[in-house]
């Protein structure tokens, strides 16, 4: 079977800057919904019409990946509204109260710096303003069940953040808006 939109690949991949430092690698294979928010759209497009066996190798610029580095996402925060415990690369679900109103609250944050007074929070993914290359393998090819269609995703997205709905948005009865990529 080819690979076409609503379909569910098994992958496994290296991801290299263009320098060719290692940045993840996936060794086992891994279920992702071709048509839904799973993969990047760039790697979506260059997959379609392989088929199990085949390599598929890419190069991504930021544009097609997570985005340009956006300074406007770093900001300095007192560092007497964090836990007492914090260390560099630390993530955050949103910035806690106190922190700079201005700040978009839907995103992850991550410590870069830590200082006596104030803690420096990045909201940009932490590949944002790379250029990546990527090989693919392909393992398996399978149709998609109507409840993966349906939900547009298997739930392992690529290198994809996410903030988890609020507990009212959960439980019977309730379809919350879906993952909320951040990137």
């Amino acid at each position: 079977m080819k690979i076409n939109q609503q379909c569910v690949v098994a992958l496994t991949w290296t991801l290299k800057d263009t320098l060719g430092e290692e940045l993840d690698v996936l060794d086992e294979p891994v279920e992702f919904l071709v048509g839904g928010s799973d993969l990047l759209a760039k790697i979506e497009e260059a997959l379609l019409n392989h088929s199990a066996g085949d390599t598929v190798d890419l190069h991504l610029e930021p544009a097609d990946g997570f985005g340009d580095y956006d300074d406007r996402l770093l900001f300095l925060e007192p560092r007497h509204l964090f836990p007492d415990e914090l260390e560099e690369g630390m993530g955050f679900e949103g910035l806690p109260p106190g922190c700079n109103p201005s700040a978009p609250r839907d995103r992850l944050y991550f410590v870069s710096d830590i200082y006596p007074e104030h803690v420096v929070l990045d909201g940009n993914h932490p590949l944002a303003g790379i250029a990546l290359r990527i090989s693919l393998k392909v393992h398996a090819v399978r149709e998609a069940q109507e409840g993966e269609v349906g939900k547009g995703t298997l739930g392992t997205g690529f290198f994809r953040m996410q903030v988890d709905e609020p507990d009212e948005l959960q439980g019977p009865g309730i379809t919350p808006p879906g993952p909320r990529t951040l990137h």
